[in-house]
């Protein structure tokens, strides 16, 4: 009897020691298999949208650059807001920038779609709309370098 309560304490103590799934199982994973799961590979960006980019609007006028490390959004009667290019997600077809322009919060989102501007015949390849803090302007973008200019 003395040697079965033995045995059985052993395998307790041997039981505590081996580590657990989370389902609670004691099923040790494969060899081969990695320690972690790898992270999700980011999403190829969009040739698109890649590179520097330059947006405009009127009513109210108002201009932005898009550049390696910083985002400007600048505007009449207001300082530049100015913050860092934290790089884009793609949201279904969109390419959005997110960042902290000083106290505001700075959304730019860029579609490929034909825009006008409204006030002249100039043609954009992208359709812009910036939120800061409470404000929504919209307007057209490109390319910086690309961008249509006037006759």
């Amino acid at each position: 009897m003395r040697s079965f309560v033995l045995a059985v304490a052993s395998l307790l103590a041997l039981a505590a020691c081996s580590p657990q799934a989370p389902d609670g199982s004691n099923a040790a994973p494969p060899a081969d298999a990695p320690a972690t799961p790898p992270p999700p590979a980011a999403a190829p960006i969009p040739e698109e949208f890649s590179g520097d980019m330059d947006a405009r609007g009127t009513e109210p006028f108002w201009g932005l650059q898009i550049r390696g490390t910083q985002i400007t959004l600048q505007r009449p009667d207001h300082p530049a807001a100015v913050g860092p290019n934290p790089g884009l997600t793609m949201q279904e077809g969109k390419a959005v920038w997110e960042t902290q322009a000083g106290t505001d919060r700075l959304v730019v989102t860029l579609r490929l779609e034909d825009c006008s501007d409204g006030m002249s015949d100039l043609k954009y390849d992208y359709a812009a709309e910036v939120v800061i803090g409470s404000e929504t302007l919209k307007g057209c973008a490109g390319k910086a370098g690309a961008m249509p200019k006037g006759q």
